[in-house]
């Protein structure tokens, strides 16, 4: 199993976000699944919608607020060191798919928390084909925590 360095920062208060564990526990998940065999190490900011819509927007061109965003490290050629990149999770958007969703919130945020790293893995879904395989990896690395398919 690779290991994980996760680094949290805040900019929102923390009542309802999930224990720093937890997102370790998601992020090793991830990288068990994408079957990464190296060490590993991300940061994962937890802000407001305000943050995240002006993230989306200057490096997306979106105008909103998004759920999470993803920006792979990008190192110069040789330089071997376990960074793959950048997470941003924007909690009221969390918050309100989750209820739109009737799911836990708990359950959302691991679930986002896979997909983020996923995609710092270098996962996508903006083919078809590569959408269904990312929907179907996040799918049995949540089942194998013991959340629900989060696509069901």
């Amino acid at each position: 199993m690779s290991a994980a360095t996760v680094h949290l920062g805040y900019a929102v208060p923390r009542a309802g976000i999930p224990a720093p564990s937890s997102f370790r526990r998601w992020v090793e998940a991830a990288l068990r699944g994408a079957k990464r065999r190296r060490p590993a190490e991300l940061s994962i900011r937890i802000v407001g919608a305000d943050e995240a819509r002006a993230l989306n927007r200057d490096y997306r061109g979106k105008d909103y607020a998004t759920n999470v965003l993803s920006f792979e490290a990008e190192l110069p050629p040789g330089l071997k060191l376990p960074l793959i990149g950048d997470m941003v999770i924007c909690a009221p958007a969390v918050a309100r798919e989750a209820a739109e969703q009737g799911k836990p919130a708990h359950a959302h945020w691991a679930h986002l928390t896979v997909h983020g790293t996923l995609h710092l893995l270098g996962y996508d879904h903006v083919v078809k084909a590569e959408a269904e395989a990312m929907e179907a990896l996040e799918t049995r690395i949540l089942v194998g925590l013991g959340f629900a398919d989060p696509y069901a």
